[in-house]
């Protein structure tokens, strides 16, 4: 009779901070999945809901994996391959089926073109995560459209066909298609974009103003979702030349501040 050893490894526990973000990114990546059956059913508005649920989800994983301290390496790459699912390769197929499957071989192409820029994009930011010689400000920029930006965008045709302005996706499908390639050619893009990542805090005396836009926002969402989705991403994209504006503004301080330095360490001579 054997006996076993006093020392007899063991699997090491994890603790469930670390599970928490990782099953909302699941639950993510499930709901971006579910997406591309809709789209397949035809019922490509709950197909684009699913994707703005996903994106919330997004927002709120990573954020939930700081605040527990459970942020890991196996959490990151799980995030990753969500989003490239989720803000890749689902919207380029609800896309088709809506509208671009009319242009056939040069539709394919340009879903093609969504989910492949979407793959760089995420593998570059990935790389840029790791560069210990960048400035601390630019954790406020992001380098071109992010995932769930990029996904939002790619489908705004199918918001405005929603409401009725575009009648048909199918029959507007020549027009649809420099939109999406458009916004894959941003995601890809080193245009400077804000980043909310670095918004931790806010301070006190705005809490209730904060708390009632996000009660407000939530509202309209949930009423008047297209139009909502549509304002905001108008925003949004009026928004990209003012971060462009202040990213070359912080880099104009840097190089001047690097001029100034050597004049600082020389020895004056009195």
């Amino acid at each position: 009779m054997t006996q076993e050893p006093e020392h007899a490894p063991r699997f090491r526990r994890v603790p469930v901070r670390y599970l928490l973000p990782n099953i909302v990114t699941l639950v993510a990546l499930c709901i971006g999945i579910t997406a591309i059956r809709l789209a397949i059913e035809g019922r490509f508005q709950l197909a684009v809901s699913a994707i703005i649920f996903a994106i919330v989800l997004d927002a709120i994983d990573g954020r939930l994996a700081r605040y527990l301290q459970g942020t890991s390496k196996f959490g990151a790459e799980l995030d990753s391959l969500a989003d490239f699912v989720n803000f890749g390769v689902a919207p380029a197929l609800i896309l088709y089926f809506w509208s671009l499957i009319s242009l056939v071989t040069l539709g394919w192409v340009i879903c093609l073109t969504l989910a492949i820029a979407c793959a760089l994009r995420l593998a570059r930011f990935n790389v840029m995560l790791d560069d210990p010689n960048k400035p601390a400000w630019t954790s406020k920029f992001f380098s071109g459209v992010p995932a769930p930006a990029g996904a939002a965008l790619a489908m705004v045709p199918m918001y405005m066909g929603f409401l009725g302005i575009i009648p048909d996706g199918k029959t507007f499908a020549p027009y649809i298609a420099p939109v999406v390639f458009v916004v894959a050619a941003l995601m890809i893009s080193n245009v400077p974009t804000f980043s909310g990542k670095t918004i931790t805090r806010v301070p006190r005396e705005v809490v209730t103003p904060v708390l009632a836009v996000a009660a407000l926002f939530i509202v309209c969402l949930i009423a008047f979702t297209w139009q909502t989705l549509l304002v905001c991403a108008a925003i949004y994209a009026a928004m990209i030349p003012l971060s462009v504006r202040m990213y070359f503004k912080h880099k104009a301080d840097d190089a001047r501040a690097a001029e100034e330095q050597p004049s600082d360490l020389n020895p004056t001579h009195g």
